[in-house]
């Protein structure tokens, strides 16, 4: 699905910023569609992207040290707003005439902010004359550009907003779209609304309404093939699909062998019956264990398992009449991370950059341009069951990628058993609906242990479990130790071959919320 032709557009460029995914959220929850840019961006690409406005994100560096990224000088001329974020509005006072330097007070935090003649567009009408901020930078702004008003200050930064209203250009020194900065939505709303003129029309009705359109537009009257795998994103896909061509797509579930435990029953059972979706069951674990034997690297697995996808995909398309299109669940995060002209790869997707070059398949991606909190919003929109659409993510290759080396089935059934007791004691403390992921993951690795009096040499188990609202970041969740330790002691005393239990505390960044 593409909507940038369809909606008002807000660029999100990205400088580096860990919050960039963020800010693209935020404009999306003000029901405007964003995408997110690099900072490379000519332009020739903006004007012929025709955006509302444009969101300069925050970085890391100083707009003073060499090599630091900028923005094409000539998209300031083009008459479209633009708002810059901290780096972003320093880089906007830089490249516009005015001065950016080091004060040698930094700020980072909580900061109490004062508006300044009455706030101007974004910070004035209804906001309170002081309230608290967060800032995170060493820089500051001393002086503005010609024809820019400062518009607020901190203590330690003079000009922490500031505003041209005939250029229709602003920047704040703060960071509006994280929830320490109070009235900071508010902010991005204005900016949104008042000085980009956006109509709020990225609504979910109006999304499911776009994407069945764009189905109907491109299978017409052929045959489409979901591949489902039983997970929030796939059975959004295909319900958006059905929704769109109905009886013209057939759904297969490939039962790999690297599911959770009693996955593949839940899945049939729920589409056969519940959905009422034609579906093809394919039982495939010894092909996948097959591919996967001996084959240790990340990037590798990834790439064998989505290949080995489209293979049994292939030959259940001999059975269906012109079955030419494949629909999957790929997200705009699958899209960030598995790398393209907008970001640096971080892993592949099975559904994105591990697909052979020579799949016999034209792929229809009606989830594409969303974030997973909005699949999961067109989910209960198209009357999918909770257990559906609340359903923890569980990523494309399954277990596949939470045993670290080789996949083998003793490997598989070891991880289905500890990670059933993860889910199983978090439901029973009712987080299910507070945590992102919980799961168990196998590491390549045995470990000594004393059991019964004996040594022991078996598998650690990791217990890895994260919030977020996104999954472009997240934070490892504070589970309660008597929640731990009953995980640990069900582990380590139901599952044969494990004698010790660790507790991933990784956020992401630095990590990632899988381990592979």
């Amino acid at each position: 699905m593409s909507a940038s032709g369809t909606y008002d557009t807000v660029l999100v460029v990205d400088f580096g910023a860990q919050y960039a995914q963020l800010i693209a959220r935020r404009v999306r929850e003000a029901h405007v569609y964003s995408e997110i840019v690099p900072h490379t961006i000519t332009a020739a690409e903006v004007a012929a992207r025709a955006p509302a406005g444009i969101v300069l994100s925050g970085g890391p560096k100083s707009v003073h040290v060499e090599g630091a990224p900028t923005l094409d000088p000539a998209i300031y001329d083009l008459g479209v707003p633009i708002l810059g974020i901290c780096y972003g509005a320093q880089l906007v006072a830089s490249q516009l005439g005015g001065e950016v330097s080091r004060t040698g007070r930094g700020e980072y935090g909580r900061t109490a902010l004062e508006t300044r003649g009455g706030g101007g567009v974004l910070l004035g009408a209804g906001l309170p004359d002081r309230f608290n901020v967060w800032m995170s930078h060493f820089d500051s702004i001393v002086t503005p550009p010609d024809g820019f008003a400062v518009t607020a200050s901190t203590p330690d930064a003079p000009v922490a907003a500031l505003e041209n209203l005939e250029r229709r250009i602003a920047g704040v020194q703060f960071h509006p779209e994280v929830m320490h900065s109070e009235h900071g939505q508010e902010v991005l709303t204005r900016f949104l609304y008042e000085l980009c003129g956006c109509r709020p029309t990225w609504t979910m009705s109006s999304i499911i309404e776009t994407s069945v359109e764009a189905v109907r537009a491109q299978v017409g009257n052929g045959r489409a093939i979901c591949g489902l795998s039983g997970g929030v994103d796939s059975a959004v896909a295909a319900a958006l699909v059905h929704k769109a061509i109905g009886g013209q797509l057939t759904c297969v579930f490939v039962d790999t062998g690297l599911l959770r435990k009693g996955e593949a029953a839940q899945v049939v059972e729920t589409f056969q019956r519940s959905q009422g979706i034609e579906l093809i069951h394919v039982r495939a674990a010894d092909r996948f264990f097959e591919r996967l034997a001996g084959v240790t690297d990340p990037e590798d697995k990834r790439k064998a398992i989505g290949e080995q996808f489209i293979r049994v995909f292939e030959e259940a398309k001999g059975g269906i009449a012109d079955a030419h299109y494949l629909v999957q669940g790929t997200l705009y995060p699958d899209v960030i991370e598995s790398g393209t002209s907008d970001a640096a790869k971080i892993k592949s997707h099975h559904n994105v950059g591990g697909l052979p070059e020579d799949m016999d398949f034209e792929l229809v991606e009606p989830l594409r341009a969303l974030f997973k909190d909005e699949v999961r919003r067109a989910g209960e929109e198209l009357g999918l069951p909770a257990e559906i659409v609340w359903r923890q993510p569980f990523p494309g290759p399954g277990l596949g990628v939470r045993i670290i080396g080789e996949v083998t089935p003793d490997k598989v059934a070891t991880l289905q058993e500890a990670d059933a007791i993860v889910r199983e004691e978090i439901h029973a403390a009712g987080l299910e609906r507070d945590i992102w992921q919980a799961f168990a993951v196998l590491p390549d690795i045995r470990t000594v242990g004393v059991m019964g009096d004996e040594r022991t040499y078996a598998h650690p188990v990791i217990i890895r479990a994260v919030t977020s609202e996104d999954a472009m970041t997240a934070d490892w969740a504070r589970l309660p130790y008597e929640l731990l330790e009953r995980m640990s002691n069900r582990i380590i005393n139901e599952v044969p071959g494990v004698n010790r239990v660790a507790y991933d505390v990784t956020s992401k960044p630095p990590g990632t919320i899988e381990w592979e």
